[in-house]
């Protein structure tokens, strides 16, 4: 499990907290059994303020054995600051629409290619593993159905490049389980050496059927962030991410183990809705049963 709270969590809220919060934060996603987080984002400030301050909270994270701190970067200037912040692996964004890949990175998706081969050698060879995210891998706000021939070639093109992980984003929350299947069984066919990850929300309310789906066709590595925070501040209506502690609950109940502390999580995205001055949106549509 990838935990994106202190990142996409964060990015579309509109207070924004401090490095100071978000060091807290993240120490308390350690503390329940996170192990991979995405800690930061080195964009521009002025373009999402929400991520200010990244080399300070990655100054800041408690570094204990296991735990691995994934910062996202869209550019190589952006890598540059990555490296130098000590970050154990990087995330490079790619949209598989040039609509939205303008809105959100200025460039078209060839560009944000190009952008990519370039990030993905330099941290190569700064011993930094890289990772590609395809956003909009489900559908666009923009421009609508998104091609899977072409979230497939985006997955090659990211192997070829030497990703050890390609993640498939449902950024505006429109995918089925019947997409998470076909879009798996093409990525591996285009990508075979190359981890799978899904990143879900949970817009329409198919969020969480489409984690399970991912985990039926043996998919291992999830997003989620805690309390549901999250959504892209460039998709319009893009509500938040799948709630690491309704996804636990899911897989623990389905027998799956993952090392995690629910309860633990579970605070935290209390503690966190605290912080941000709003409800965690996990905690909307509780209405008893099993304790958290």
């Amino acid at each position: 499990m990838l935990e994106v709270g202190p990142r996409d969590g964060l990015q579309n809220e509109a207070r924004a907290l401090s490095p100071d919060d978000r060091i807290a934060f993240i120490t308390r996603c350690v503390d329940a059994g996170l192990r991979r987080i995405e800690a930061v984002s080195f964009v521009n400030p002025k373009r999402v303020p929400q991520m200010a301050g990244a080399e300070e909270v990655m100054a800041g994270v408690p570094r204990r054995e296991g735990v691995s701190y994934s910062g996202l970067v869209l550019n190589r200037r952006g890598l540059d600051r990555a490296l130098e912040a000590g970050v154990d692996e990087v995330n490079v964004v790619v949209v598989a629409s040039d609509t939205f890949c303008s809105r959100n990175q200025g460039c078209t998706t060839d560009e944000a290619l190009d952008a990519w081969d370039d990030i993905a050698k330099a941290a190569a060879d700064a011993g930094v593993p890289a990772a590609m995210t395809i956003a909009a891998a489900f559908g666009c706000p923009f421009e609508g159905e998104t091609p899977p021939e072409r979230v497939a070639e985006i997955a090659r093109r990211a192997e070829a490049a030497g990703a050890f992980e390609v993640a498939l984003a449902d950024t505006i929350g429109v995918g089925v389980p019947a997409q998470v299947r076909d879009l798996t069984r093409r990525v591996r066919d285009a990508a075979p050496s190359t981890t799978l990850r899904f990143h879900f929300h949970n817009t329409r309310n198919t969020g969480y059927a489409n984690a399970l789906t991912a985990v039926d066709e043996g998919v291992t590595v999830l997003d989620a962030s805690a309390g549901g925070f999250g959504g892209c501040p460039f998709a319009p209506a893009a509500t938040g991410n799948i709630a690491t502690e309704d996804l636990l609950y899911a897989l623990h109940r389905s027998g799956v183990e993952t090392g995690v502390d629910m309860a633990a999580v579970a605070a935290t995205g209390t503690w966190l809705g605290g912080l941000l001055g709003t409800p965690a949106p996990a905690l909307l549509g509780r209405a008893g049963g099993f304790p958290a």
